[in-house]
């Protein structure tokens, strides 16, 4: 499994967003110039983010985004679930993709149980961390003068 630009960026930018004061909203300009990412591509993935309920867009001169979800309750999973898609890494686990590796039986197949395994172990540990977590780390590294 190989997370795309899409992802990493659009965590990155929930996280910068996450991490401002509760109810601050922060500019686009501001995001994209903290973590060096295009604004234009920003405005995509900000699109998504806010078509599933985790920011909201505030109008005004005092505008921008600010969080819109407990970040306690989001895991990195959902978000990039959310931004890259199914996790799967190949897609005979997907139950839309039966037989698309092309053998005549899933069930006899010898690798399934590695692509199993790693699916779970993959998906627990992106369960276990919340974006809380990630704000948290990403607040300290910021306090040390890291970021």
């Amino acid at each position: 499994m190989k997370v795309s630009t899409r992802g990493r960026y659009g965590l990155r930018a929930l996280v910068d967003i996450a991490s401002q004061e509760q109810g601050k909203s922060v500019k686009l300009k501001s995001i994209a110039e903290r973590q060096s990412i295009s604004e234009n591509y920003l405005e995509q993935l900000i699109a998504v983010l806010k078509g599933a309920g985790l920011v909201k867009s505030i109008r005004g001169a005092f505008g921008g985004y600010s969080l819109n979800c407990d970040p306690k309750e989001v895991s990195v999973r959902s978000i990039l679930e959310l931004l890259e898609g199914s996790l799967y890494p190949v897609e005979c686990l997907s139950n839309e993709e039966k037989l698309a590796c092309g053998v005549g039986s899933c069930q006899n197949c010898v690798t399934k149980p590695v692509w199993e395994k790693m699916y779970k172990s993959v998906n627990d540990v992106l369960d276990g961390i919340t974006l809380n977590d990630l704000v948290n780390d990403y607040v300290e590294q910021y306090n040390r003068g890291e970021t």
